[in-house]
This record gives structure tokens, sequence and C-alpha cells, in this order.
């Protein structure tokens, strides 16, 4: 074929994805299994059950994504797979399938990093990329800025020295009865109210910080609806039917730290283009306010499509591409990393 097909493979946490994507942005099939109501009673994924869903969902996703995408092996290019960061028994299943099926099909194999493949996800969006951009990568498990030069090139500016974003609206969520996953539970929950009723302190925005912290944003959460020291063990001091209000105000302080810390990222390095990706990056607020803020300053804010923003293959069978053309290769000693 004329186009260079790349199978990605995507298992580091709690979703099982299989995607062909041509030439690094034509996505031919994306194929997701997701693992939600597994660990919905837990409140959060339990690394034990992702790994044995993983197992069981890997074979169906794959057959489908190439039944979907009408093409066959031969057809493939290479095979790019996530091998960083994650949950090691997650990663493992995906890579090792990837590394089979290598051997198995006589093909290049790519491990691909997964915060570096949620910028990708943003910059498929865009026709021909001006570098450089600031990134944000927000999500579950990591919120993150970079000066990004390349596909491949990102210099961490500042992240988070505790809580994750998406972490801290998924525990925000746990606290108000409102069930998993967080984020999108916080959302619908804040449509009708007022983001200005609750006056949440913004965490690190001292004059110079590109760091992040949202412990202290979900302390004073639990503080506003148990008591000092969060020592109430029943009733909320706050009526329920301030609950939007108070889902309101919450999302608006985690949205508006993002939203500042990334132009204030743009003006230090006297850059006027921002991309935004991770599962956090749905989020309907930040969407708003980031575009907001970003136009008044003259910055452009571009973000990942929502259905590429939480964990997928496309993004990873993307990224491959472009480690692939630059022969970027592994072998079948390729090993698996739960840290960036």
């Amino acid at each position: 074929m004329s186009q260079t097909l790349v199978l990605g493979i995507e298992s580091s946490c709690d979703e099982t994805a299989a995607a062909v994507v041509a030439d690094g942005k034509e996505v031919l099939a994306s194929v997701i299994h997701t693992q939600v109501e597994e660990h919905a009673q837990w409140g959060g994924v339990v690394p034990e059950i992702a790994g044995r869903s993983h197992l069981r969902a890997l074979r169906p996703v794959l057959e489908q994504a190439l039944m979907d995408a009408g093409i066959v092996a031969a057809d493939l290019a290479g095979i790019a797979v996530t091998n960083r960061p994650g949950l090691l028994g997650s990663l493992l299943i995906g890579a090792t399938a990837a590394k089979a099926l290598a051997w198995a099909w006589e093909k290049p194999l790519v491990g691909v990093h997964h915060i570096e493949a949620h910028i990708y996800a943003a910059l498929m969006t865009l026709e021909a990329p001006q570098f450089p951009f600031i990134t944000l990568v927000v999500s579950g498990g990591h919120t993150s800025l970079y000066r990004t030069t390349s596909p491949l090139c990102h210099e961490l500016l500042g992240s988070t020295r505790d809580d994750a974003a998406g972490e801290a609206l998924d525990k925000a969520s746990k606290m108000l009865g409102l069930g998993y996953p967080g984020g999108p539970a916080i959302q619908q929950a804040a449509v009708q109210g007022n983001p200005k009723a609750f006056p949440f302190k913004l965490p690190l925005l001292s004059r110079d910080s590109l760091e992040f912290s949202f412990s202290g944003l979900k302390t004073a959460l639990l503080y506003t609806i148990k008591g000092p020291g969060g020592k109430m063990a029943d009733d909320w001091l706050i009526p329920q039917s301030h609950l939007a209000d108070l889902c309101a105000s919450y999302e608006h302080a985690v949205a508006t730290t993002l939203v500042r810390k990334c132009v204030r990222a743009c003006q230090q390095t006297d850059i006027h283009q921002i991309l935004v990706g991770g599962g956090v990056a749905c989020n309907k607020r930040l969407r708003t306010l980031m575009h907001m803020e970003a136009n008044k300053v003259g910055i452009e804010a571009v973000f990942a499509p929502p259905e590429y923003c939480t964990d997928n293959a496309v993004m990873i069978a993307g990224l491959g591409f472009e480690l692939l053309q630059r022969g970027q290769t592994a072998d079948l000693n390729l090993d698996v990393y739960a840290r960036a």
C-alpha cells in the first residue's frame, strides 16, 4: 500500500485499545474496551482487575481493529505499543502481545511513551504544526507542562507536586458521593452551579511558578463539607441543595489553575500556542476558560479531540509512525516502566 500503516496497542491502565493509523494522521480504525464498570464499585482502578481484563479483551479488540480498517497483517509497516508509564501488569500484557505479533508478522516494533502520545493526539488535529508549543498533559495520573519543539522533543517546565488534576476531581467526586469516574460526574453536577459560590484558593500561583499542587484544594473541599479537620462523620455543613454550586466552584478552581499556568508559561517563553491533551482535556469548563483567557493575550489554544483525550490507541499508532520514520525501533527485549 502507498500509505504507511501502523497498528497501535494501548494497555497502560484501564482501557484496552487498538487502532490502525495511516501516515500518522488518518484514522482507519479505533477500538476501545473500557473497564469503567469493573472498577466503579471500588471507586478507582484496581491493578489486578485491570490486568485480567486486558488479558480477556486484547485479542478481540485487535481483531476488530484490523477488520474495521479492512487490512491484513501484511499491509502493516510496524507495530507501536505503550511501554511507559503505567501499571506494570497492564503494560506487560500489551507489550507482550505487540512483541509476539512483531515476531510472527516480521514487522518493526516501536515502544511509545504514553504522555508524549497524549501530546501527539493534539498535534494530529493540525495540518502543518508550527513549533514550538507550550503543552499541557492533564489526566488522572499526570499534570505536566512542556515546551514542545517537535513531535518527539518535549522539555519539562513544571509538573504536579502531589495529586494530578484528574485525581483531584476523582477524589472530590468520591467525597461528594457522585461516583466514578469523577471528572465527568463533577462536570455533570456542576452544569447549573455558580462557579463563584465557594471561593477556593488557587494553589501555587506565586509569580514565577509553573508547578501544580492539588492536594490542598482537595483538603479545602473536605473541610468545606465536613468542618475543620474533616471531623464531622455524618451530615455535611453545606446543604445538598448547594451541591451544584460546590461542584462548579471546585471544578472552576482546578480549571483556572491549569489555564493560568499555561498562559504564564507562554509569557515566560514567548510562545503563542498551547496544546492540551489527556483525559481532563475533555472537561468543557477547562476548554472554555482556556480559549477565553488565551485569546485575551493573543495565544491560540488547541485541544485534542474529545475521543482522543482519554486513553486510546490512535495516539500510540500516530506517534509510533513518527518514531518509525526516524528509525527509532525496538527489539524483542523491549521492557516496560511504571514511571515516565
